[in-house]
């Protein structure tokens, strides 16, 4: 956003003139691909929120909120510009509009220059004003253009005025059930000018305030006042104190919330802060959940890099599925903008010797690597300065792998030189700290024994992460006249049926990724329409029968008949090697995969050389990067979860999605973060569950793609599958109170939009972390009440290493066949704040839940199903058990021979088709009550012979007695609700702190 900078300093005049050519509007051509440009009249809204154009046939959807542009360029920058005949237009007429997650292009053409200019500059002055303002402002600012929105939507004949059947219409879509008789009094107390009947815009708003009172607030107000309306100095210091649990409250801090949030005039005069400021106050980012310190960077940097997650980018520059997307540049923009710092380059040999960028053998489009790099160059550092990793696949000839170099070094320049960087102790990693402004080139890295003087030498392509079958990869021979348009056509069809499919599926299914599904939209299509190239040979499908589908024991039958023919890597070390050590990697029934590497590229490479599994050397050298795909990483975690732990203290690991991943889908990141893995690579383009994890690991210590791995996963090592993984170390109790909620939208996908039914809410809470950890709780449903359910119900759950746990809080809205998602929040254990919270729901601009947060510290040895009802009694039972280390080396065997009886008791079930129809009909609560908790497997499931007695529709163990349930002390809400609002903390009070206090064994 450096650019926008210079437009924050515009003379009114000019700010004033652009603004009112915009609003007016100007006739523009919008260009779409492979059709003739559109007329229309684009202006700007009266609020200076939104981009909105007509005519269109789609007019609620001919609009682009300013808040979403990402850039603005001018000129014939853009794909579709490209595609235009030089002479078409003129370049000072054009210009684009970039906005959405997906990088959307708005291409436009206007009559001249001048025009194009106003709008160009009209707009940046928008986006440097946004970019510009503090969480505080933006809240205020949102919730101003929402309240609008909200009202200019419900004037349906657009007078500028809203009749009592308009308003009925509305309370219905904000989910309001409130007595006609009620409704209509609050309307004609609004109704105060001249023009009876109707409410003006100011007028709703006062409608609106008296609608939105909250209950809650108000009596946790009163609890606090002495049962005044309001608040004085010494009584907010008080509540902010006691509930909000802050340190060095003074009184120029209190007088100050006064000032901000106070809205009556009368009351700042006083210094009070009454109901609807006090309101104000708990809705802004100071009582946010997220701790406000945490957007900071406020953890150590001096660490060495493998002590560290890195936010981690798995082929960057696609803007959508693995075939046939587009790849774009400013994906790499938007990523490191995103906080993202390891960012991945599919180089290729190009038309005239210059490298593109693609995904190989697909159909996605190419761009040039110059550009990329140059990219990366201008965005790295824009948001922080802590160092970017460039993840380099190299596909190229040795002329265009030095011009790779020659682009690194002229482009790069001193971010690439590492010479003054201080590595302290000898044979190990550098910090972020000291590697800050710099760019590490991952790659290969020519062996030690070629000597300095060789231009060029041969090095292992075994690691290569060419996810690509052999058998899924597009060869241009087409049969029968197929032509390279059909195919891609046939390809697209079939990418549709299957996000189709995926759509279908529960949002919040973490077993979302169906292999079958992805194998048949790639084999047996492309089989069908595709010759098969003659150059597939037998180590290609070798390579294939080892891949993801004999990872599981319902394809079995798939494989058995080609086990013969095809086996395992190990095997072939048993039947040639038979005096070698179990563990080793030998590959000596296959040829080797290698490839040419030039001297220029390799010396570019410092800490993050690229190496094969079979390659590494337990010889205390560092600055090795090992890359394992998903299905690969997951037999590791299962298999040798300690030792890996072990191995990613010194060295880094990257991990990518699957090959089948054709849709860009995301796997569960939680596994290989609980093994120490560093480089967790995920497809940003693909919003979801996923990426919503992904979001929230990161967002905590400033959003700089840097978060400090625990103590124990840096020294030492604990077996992450185990009942009592660190018992040496206090547990994290965290007491939530579930109160209400706040303007719960409709389901996205809800069938009749806005004019269907008002929704049956209920919060369901995650915890997802370790094994032991990973459990969920749900409240009771709420019937007929979007707009400001109650629930007032805790929710209890004990966490064993909060360093890593994710706090995920989903609105569901009940349906009697099942479940509708209706938005999530998902928050660091370690950035949760104590008190009274919002958790605004992301995406949603006012929806919200009110919690309250405590957080206690259980110390001594408990038994885990006292600590926590939802831990399974298997786990309780020894499931699982500690391993002895094999050797570093045995640590990366494709088909160990031997495993423990906790690999044996474990393994990933996929759910049928009935299964997941069942799990519909079964994933809510029974009204009125509250539904038992589960624990819940995010990362295994338990063997099938062992749990079927105890396991639900929806694949998880249920809970079978309630948690152990400590309510604060400090929560005046539950004594005024029960009508006790006069009395002083009674017997009842006191017996409770006791209970609370029994939790606590030292």
């Amino acid at each position: 956003m450096a650019d926008l900078e210079v437009y924050k300093n515009l003379s009114p005049e000019k700010v004033e003139r652009c603004m009112s050519v915009m609003q007016s509007g100007t006739q523009m051509i919008k260009l779409k691909r492979g059709s003739k440009g559109l007329v229309r009249l684009f202006y700007l809204d009266e609020h200076r929120t939104r981009l909105r154009w007509r005519p269109s046939r789609k007019s609620e959807k001919a609009k682009i909120l300013i808040d979403s542009i990402y850039k603005v360029t001018e000129g014939r920058q853009s794909e579709i510009f490209h595609r235009q005949a030089e002479g078409n237009f003129d370049p000072s007429c054009c210009f684009t509009i970039y906005h959405g997650n997906h990088m959307e292009s708005l291409d436009l053409i206007t009559s001249n220059p001048e025009e194009a200019r106003t709008w160009i500059t009209g707009l940046k002055y928008l986006m440097a004003g946004i970019s510009d303002e503090d969480s505080l402002a933006k809240r205020q600012r949102t919730h101003d253009q929402w309240v609008k929105q909200t009202f200019e939507e419900a004037d349906k004949n657009g007078d500028g005025l809203l009749n009592i059947e308009e308003i009925h219409q509305l309370m219905h879509k904000l989910n309001v059930n409130l007595p006609r008789r009620k409704v209509r009094q609050m309307f004609q107390e609004a109704d105060t000018d001249e023009n009876q009947g109707t409410l003006t815009f100011e007028e709703f708003c006062v409608f609106y305030k008296m609608m939105s009172l909250r209950r809650d607030l108000y009596l946790l107000l009163l609890s606090y006042s002495d049962k005044k309306d309001h608040l004085t100095v010494e009584e907010l210091a008080q509540f902010l104190k006691v509930e909000q649990k802050m340190n060095n409250v003074t009184t120029d801090y209190c007088l100050d919330i006064i000032k901000k949030f106070e809205v009556s005039e009368e009351n700042k005069l006083k210094n009070v802060l009454g109901i609807e400021g006090f309101t104000n106050f708990m809705r802004s980012p100071a009582c946010d959940i997220f701790n406000p310190l945490h957007h900071e960077v406020y953890q150590d940097m001096d660490q060495p890099l493998c002590n560290y997650y890195i936010a981690s980018s798995h082929n960057t520059y696609l803007t959508g599925d693995q075939l046939l997307s587009q790849s774009k540049v400013d994906m790499y923009a938007r990523v490191l903008q995103e906080g993202c710092r390891c960012v991945e380059v599919d180089c290729w040999d190009g038309p005239d010797g210059e490298p593109v960028v693609h995904h190989g053998y697909t159909l996605t489009s190419k761009i040039l690597f110059r550009d990329v790099v140059e990219t990366i160059n201008k965005h790295a550092f824009v948001k922080n300065e802590f160092p970017v990793i460039l993840s380099i696949e190299n596909h190229c000839s040795i002329q265009q792998q030095r011009k790779i170099a020659q682009y690194l070094k002229g482009i790069f320049r001193d971010k690439l030189d590492l010479s003054s960087v201080d590595t302290g102790e000898c044979k190990q990693l550098p910090s972020p700290q000291s590697l800050k402004g710099k760019i590490l080139v991952k790659g290969k890295k020519l062996p030690y024994h070629l000597g300095d003087d060789a231009e060029e030498g041969e090095v292992s392509d075994e690691d290569s992460a060419d996810e690509i079958e052999d058998e899924c990869k597009f060869k241009l021979h087409y049969n029968n006249g197929t032509t390279e348009h059909q195919v891609e056509s046939f390809i697209r069809k079939k990418l549709e049926s299957l996000l189709r499919e995926s759509q279908i599926r529960d949002k919040e299914d973490p077993d979302s990724f169906t292999v079958r599904a992805l194998l048949k939209a790639t084999h047996e299509g492309l089989n069908a329409h595709l010759k098969q190239s003659p150059d597939v040979k037998e180590s290609g499908k070798k390579s294939h029968g080892r891949s993801l589908m004999t990872n599981f024991g319902k394809h079995k039958k798939t494989t058995k008949s080609r086990s013969k023919s095809y086996s395992t890597d190990d095997e072939e070390d048993t039947q040639q090697n038979p005096g070698k050590e179990g563990g080793q990697l030998y590959r000596l029934g296959r040829r080797r995969k290698t490839m040419k590497l030039c001297r220029e590229l390799s010396d570019l490479v410092v800490y993050t050389n690229s190496v094969a599994a079979q390659d590494i050397v337990d010889d205390g050298t560092t600055g090795n990067v090992l890359s394992f795909s998903e299905t690969r990483a997951h037999q590791v975690v299962q298999q040798k979860s300690e030792q890996f732990m072990i191995y990613n203290q010194k060295q880094l690991t990257r991990i990518y999605p699957s090959a089948y991943r054709i849709d860009s889908s995301n796997f569960n990141p939680l596994p290989y973060w609980n093994a120490g893995c560093q480089l967790v690579a995920l497809n940003y383009q693909s919003e979801g569950r996923m990426m919503q994890l992904n979001r929230a690991k990161f967002k905590t210590n400033g959003n700089c793609g840097y978060v400090l791995k625990p103590q124990q996963m840096c020294k030492g090592t604990f077996n992450p599958f185990s009942g009592d993984p660190l018992p040496a170390n206090p547990k994290k109790q965290l007491i939530l109170k579930v109160i209400s909620g706040q303007q719960l939208p409709k389901p996205p996908d809800s069938m009749f939009g806005d004019r269907g039914e008002i929704i049956d809410p209920f919060v369901e809470v995650e915890i997802i972390g370790l094994p032991v950890d990973c459990c969920k709780d749900q409240t009771r449903v709420v019937d007929d009440n979007g707009f400001n359910p109650v629930w007032e119900e805790t929710l209890t759950f004990t966490v064993h290493m909060p360093e890593i746990a994710l706090v995920r809080f989903l609105v569901w809205d009940h349906d009697p066949i099942g479940r509708d998602f209706v938005g999530q929040r998902t928050v660091t254990f370690s950035s949760l704040v104590p008190g009274y919270r919002h958790v605004y729901l992301e995406g949603l601009t006012e929806a919200s839940i009110f919690v309250h947060i405590t957080i206690n510290e259980i110390y001594g040895k408990w038994s885990p199903l006292i600590l926590n009802p939802s831990y399974t009694i298997l786990h309780f039972l020894g499931a699982t058990k500690n391993r002895q280390l094999q050797g570093l080396k045995g640590l990366f065997n494709k088909n160990p021979r031997h495993s423990s009886s906790e690999n044996n008791s474990h393994y990933v079930r996929k759910r049928s088709i009935g299964d997941r129809i069942l799990r519909r009909t079964a994933s809510a609560p029974a009204k009125g009550r509250k539904k038992s908790k589960m624990g819940f497997q995010e990362m295994v499931e338990i063997k099938d012979s062992v749990s079927e007695a105890t396991r639900d529709q929806d694949g998880v163990l249920r809970r079978t007695t309630r948690s152990l349930q400590a309510r604060p002390v400090s929560m005046p809400i539950d004594r005024n609700l029960l009508g006790a609002l006069s009395l002083p903390l009674s017997e009842t009070a006191k017996d409770i702190e006791g209970k609370e206090n029994s939790l606590v064994q030292i």
